[in-house]
């Protein structure tokens, strides 16, 4: 494990490197398709604003239905072959969308489909990944790895939203499902190339009881923990509330506020630049006031201003919808950076894989349920009344964090939380 003196990690860490340049093409590839999937169901499979929600939905769901035992399986697996396993399969479906449309052949259920199966794919990968990270790089490295993969991945998801609408309008929105299988690719080989290899775990197959008790450990350790259980609980709340605006968000652009199809890309790119900014700055800001107090300012005083989206107009009345949603993501990326950092040093290293498969069940568990209820909204009351109840529920959900232990302290434990021992002490009292 390379050390924190000298160079950036990008130029001393061969293994890390690739790492990045492998997440970051996958995250340039989902954007895109996050733009390009509800463009093709509304230009060119005329679906309706609820099939657009369950289209959005369906990436999510996995979530729900696999993700706390794929923390256990994660565990007893090396995790870099999940992630080749992960990427391959994203390519293979990703490229099938295209060729779909050419075989006449497309219709919304197989985009519902794919979105079904690479958002699976995606829940092993991203535990997967997520576990992983720590393995490579040493504590004190993990900070500069989180913000530069957090923020490499928001400049990549400008690019990619920007593309989308630029591909959208010269060559059609299927056709940019191609960039978005050629990312997967770029990621699959990356990944090849690290040298880093883990030490064998044990076999994946376990009697049913046995991987019963493990998904019950990763859950125990949330519940039990107040700092995770907190943090958990906003994420579950706030990502409700965020996909509930952005699953509609292209349909309300289009159908309320007018833009032109193509369009949309560039303009959700432009809120995005709000993610790099808030990877570069959320290091320096935890450090001049605490972790814990700069999470209530990413993820209440900067996203508070997502209320400017659901009042944006056509001409200078876009402006809005830029600013809002610059905040809102620049606060989230910032308070994701202090986040997984903060757990990487917290939990202990066996359980990583469970704490990350529970923490995502219950915070993207609840992103199927946001697509569906801005879906339904959009469809028995006006798009922009919808937009306006979601994106409202953004700053309520960071009331979870003000009325925690995070909002009564200057920082978030810095020691690692000791492993549960057979007595079984509450959890409650670890971790300051």
């Amino acid at each position: 494990m390379s050390r924190a003196a000298g160079p950036g990690l990008l130029r001393r860490h061969r293994d890390f490197r690739l790492l990045w340049c492998g997440e970051t093409a996958g995250k340039f590839g989902a954007s895109v398709t996050s733009v390009a999937m509800p463009l093709v169901a509304v230009s060119t499979l005329r679906a309706s604003t609820f099939e657009v929600g369950l289209l959005s939905a369906s990436a999510w769901l996995p979530w729900l239905v696999i993700g706390l035992p794929v923390g256990a399986w994660v565990d007893r697996m090396r995790r870099r072959p999940v992630m080749l396993a992960s990427a391959a399969v994203s390519f293979l479906l990703f490229l099938a969308v295209p060729l779909a449309a050419w075989a006449g052949l497309l219709s919304v259920g197989l985009l519902i489909v794919v979105a079904l199966l690479t958002g699976t794919a995606a829940v092993f990968f991203q535990t997967a990944y997520s576990a992983y990270l720590p393995g490579i790089l040493a504590p004190e490295d993990q900070p500069e790895g989180n913000a530069k993969l957090h923020g490499s991945a928001s400049a990549a998801q400008i690019a990619g939203l920007g593309s989308a609408g630029l591909i959208g309008q010269v060559a059609g929105a299927v056709n940019a499902m191609f960039a978005n299988a050629a990312t997967f690719l770029l990621s699959l080989l990356c990944l090849a190339g690290i040298r880093h290899r883990e030490p064998r775990r044990e076999p994946a197959a376990a009697p049913p009881r046995a991987l019963l008790h493990e998904v019950g450990e990763g859950l125990r350790l949330v519940a039990g923990d107040r700092w995770l259980r907190s943090l958990t609980l906003f994420g579950a709340a706030s990502n409700l509330a965020l996909m509930g605006y952005q699953s509609i968000q292209v349909v309300f652009l289009v159908g309320t506020v007018g833009l032109a199809p193509g369009a949309v890309g560039g303009l959700i790119a432009a809120t995005s630049t709000g993610g790099v900014a808030g990877a570069f700055l959320a290091r320096r800001i935890a450090a001049r006031i605490g972790t814990a107090r700069a999470m209530l300012v990413f993820e209440l005083g900067l996203a508070a201003l997502v209320l400017l989206v659901p009042a944006t107009h056509a001409g200078a009345g876009l402006a809005l919808f830029v600013a809002g949603g610059f905040c809102v993501s620049a606060g989230v990326v910032a308070g994701n950076v202090v986040k997984a950092s903060f757990q990487q040093r917290y939990c202990p290293p066996r359980l990583l894989g469970r704490l990350t498969a529970s923490t995502a069940f219950l915070n993207f568990g609840t992103l199927p349920l946001g697509a569906l209820l801005g879906g339904w909204l959009g469809t028995v009351l006006d798009l922009r009344t919808a937009m306006w109840i979601t994106t409202a529920g953004v700053p309520l959900a960071a009331l979870v964090l003000l009325l925690s232990p995070v909002g009564r302290t200057r920082d978030l434990p810095t020691t690692a939380r000791p492993e549960p021992g057979p007595s079984r002490r509450p959890l409650e009292r670890q971790g300051g």
